[in-house]
């Protein structure tokens, strides 16, 4: 062992004499002191591992009025992270829904430094281990209301220009009560601009599939909200092994309401929330309803069609052009008039949740008047000349 490695070991803790089993960081029993708090914590077991390092389940000896009796030690070779999770915890202070960071210290071994992070136990585990566990989804209310409150984590991150990249079921913590927990803040990254942040690193594990594919370059907010929405899904249909797809939200045991929040977090990447912020707006408020409105003349306007109609869509097409009406083939910014027909029982999302409805919804959340008719309606104005 070199002079300074020794002069460290004694200089910024003291371990018990149990070695680790090769392939540990740390041993069963072996007692480790924080030079921080003077606090001392005896390792139980290895509850944990990944790409981070290590967790352990842990008591803590002694006394202490703000550090529970049970904790984790989260323990890693690599610095990088450790900063990072020592500094959100830090910054994250406060927050009921974030995992807490009680001590933060360097273990010198015989081998190298351990960086150590006494962390909030929870007693119930990840959410995949959990769900796999209990094989059933959460109710509707329960899963809103605790998917808005890691959202109100990650909300306080993205007003700060911060990406966290790794909302993941295995980062999202299961507390007495089924209370979820965020935790694990070893990928957040600040953004300069609001190009986003790099994507070179990141968890492929419910990383959008753009970013993977390297289509766009940059993680943005609404890359995030892709993320929480996997985590949405996956509780409601109480599986987090895989992620969900497009395909099968329609089948999700929820409200079309929240079929229509899920598919609009995981669909076209323009067309997301932006923000944690948009989406805690839109679990906690139900859309205005798609009501037909009344217009005196198609001329001039830009219409678009939804849904079956009764006759066949060119023939409308023509319909709406010869009364002066420009035509789009889904709605956009210009778009002032939809045309809807009976419901497709394929969408995404129940009797309003087809695509161009969704995106209608969206529009108008931006402040776009768009009228909507029905067909009887429109073929009426189409015959006037």
């Amino acid at each position: 062992m070199p002079q300074s490695t020794k002069g460290l070991s004694t200089a910024i803790t003291r371990s018990g004499p149990l070695r680790p089993r090769p392939g540990r960081l740390l041993a069963p029993d072996q007692v480790v002191t924080s030079p921080e708090t003077y606090l001392r914590y005896r390792v139980e077991r290895l509850v944990g591992e990944g790409g981070f390092g290590q967790v352990y389940l842990a008591r803590r000896v002694g006394r202490s009025p703000t550090v529970p009796d049970v904790v984790c030690i989260k323990a890693s070779r690599r610095i990088d992270g450790w900063l990072r999770e020592a500094y959100f915890g830090q910054v994250l202070e406060g927050q009921e829904r974030a995992i807490r960071v009680y001590d933060a210290f360097p273990l010198a071994l015989p081998d190298g430094l351990v960086y150590c992070l006494a962390l909030e136990y929870a007693s119930l585990g990840d959410l995949r281990a959990f769900l796999h566990r209990h094989s059933k989804g959460w109710p509707e209310k329960t899963a809103r209301r605790e998917i808005a409150a890691i959202l109100e984590v990650l909300g306080k991150l993205h007003r700060g220009q911060l990406l966290h990249r790794d909302l993941t079921p295995l980062n999202v913590f299961v507390c007495e009560g089924r209370r979820l927990k965020l935790g694990d803040f070893g990928l957040v990254r600040q953004q300069s601009d609001q190009r986003g942040a790099s994507a070179s690193t990141l968890n492929p594990l419910n990383a959008p599939s753009d970013i993977l594919e390297g289509t766009v370059p940059k993680w943005q907010a609404r890359d995030d909200v892709y993320q929480v929405g996997q985590l949405l899904g996956m509780l409601v249909k109480g599986d987090a092994s895989v992620r969900v797809r497009t395909a099968e939200i329609r089948g999700l045991p929820c409200s079309d309401h929240l079929k229509e929040i899920v598919y609009r977090c995981l669909g076209e990447r323009r067309k997301r929330y932006q923000t944690a912020d948009e989406l805690i707006e839109a679990l906690r408020n139900p859309p205005a309803q798609l009501r037909t409105g009344a217009l005196r003349s198609l001329k001039g306007a830009h219409v678009a069609f939804t849904g079956i109609l009764t006759r066949k869509r060119r023939e409308a097409v023509a319909a709406a052009k010869r009364a002066g009406a420009k035509v789009h083939g889904s709605p956009s910014a210009r778009t002032n008039v939809v045309v809807r027909g009976r419901p497709n029982p394929l969408q995404a999302a129940g009797r309003d949740g087809g695509r161009k409805l969704l995106e209608i919804k969206r529009l108008r959340g931006l402040g776009h008047r768009i009228t909507l008719l029905d067909e009887k309606t429109f073929w009426r104005l189409a015959g006037r000349r």
